[in-house]
């Protein structure tokens, strides 16, 4: 998610490939995606983008990347129907994202499945279900994942949040009322009290962010509960060194749904890594989330109540 998770060297040499490649402004704004209704609050830390690509579209504009190979994008809209005008029907109102998924931030693609009640995948002798088949919950969630396939050097297509115009991920973000966005961070990068969070302790903490205060609240209460480290990102005990963190961008995916505001969890690798047997390799990741000693289906079933818990708020007129 940060600038300091990334390969500079890498990334400065792709964005000149794409630089040289293509022309002109990034395709934004032609979604019909909420207008924000209030300002985002101050971020106590204000960096400049890293050195990355500026946007999904001078990414996928790349003639060295393909798709498929280098990158993928994979996404479920559940169909609705609401034919009868004697009764009314629901429609999904959270979606999942993934924005820097794969290789980019480990674990955030298997999350994302797993928070929108599909499995993350299986080894062949097991029966864990597969990504691309039925739910193996009972209540699912629209998803959308951007994720890097390289060998090495996935941070080089990291697209900072803010700077997101992927077409699918906009029209997913504006057509519901809530989005939970998945992202990876580093510990050191959290600056947290070392009163709280001494270096030498727990470094698996969860940085909850987004312009949904109600969203938030829910997130770190149940992360909390089932046995994790959250933090509220505007908390005044932590909002100092957090700006980076905390989603407030108004053009940041997660604030841009019906309702403009949203969540969004900064993940630190050792969190990320503590949900899987093997977090080695995609396949490892794939084969183990459900031999973790309950640590992935804890984490994913406390994002579901938090989500439960705000969409209990939210009737369908």
């Amino acid at each position: 998610m940060t600038p300091f998770e990334h390969s500079a060297s890498r990334r400065t040499i792709l964005t000149a490939l794409a630089a040289a490649a293509t022309t002109g402004a990034p395709v934004l704004g032609q979604l019909a995606a909420a207008t924000p209704a209030a300002a985002a609050p101050a971020s106590d830390v204000t960096l400049p983008d890293p050195v990355e690509y500026k946007s999904n579209t001078l990414l996928y504009q790349d003639p060295d990347l393909v798709e498929g190979t280098s990158y993928s994008r994979r996404y479920r809209r559940h169909q609705q129907f609401d034919l009868k005008m004697s009764q009314k029907y629901g429609f999904p109102r959270t979606a999942i994202l993934a924005l820097h998924g794969g290789g980019i931030e480990i674990g955030t693609s298997e999350l994302c499945l797993g928070i929108a009640g599909y499995s993350p995948g299986s080894a062949p002798e097991d029966t864990k279900g597969d990504p691309a088949g039925e739910p193996i919950l009972p209540t699912v969630h629209d998803y959308f994942m951007f994720e890097g396939l390289l060998s090495s050097g996935n941070s080089a297509l990291h697209v900072t949040s803010k700077n997101c115009d992927d077409h699918v991920a906009l029209a997913t973000a504006a057509s519901h009322l809530n989005v939970l966005s998945l992202h990876g961070c580093q510990f050191g990068q959290l600056n947290l009290p070392t009163a709280a969070y001494p270096p030498t302790g727990n470094l698996g903490v969860a940085v909850v962010g987004g312009l949904n205060a109600a969203f938030r609240s829910a997130l770190v209460t149940e992360i909390n509960n089932a046995g994790f480290q959250a933090v509220d990102a505007y908390d005044p005990r932590y909002s100092a060194t957090l700006g980076e963190f905390n989603g407030s961008h108004v053009n940041n995916p997660c604030n841009r749904t019906m309702l403009a505001m949203g969540a969004q969890l900064e993940l630190t690798t050792e969190l990320r890594r503590s949900l899987f047997g093997d977090p080695s390799s995609r396949g490892g990741r794939a084969e183990t989330w459900y031999k973790s000693g309950g640590r992935f289906e804890a984490f994913r079933d406390a994002c579901r109540r938090a989500i439960a818990t705000v969409e209990a708020g939210q009737p369908i007129l």
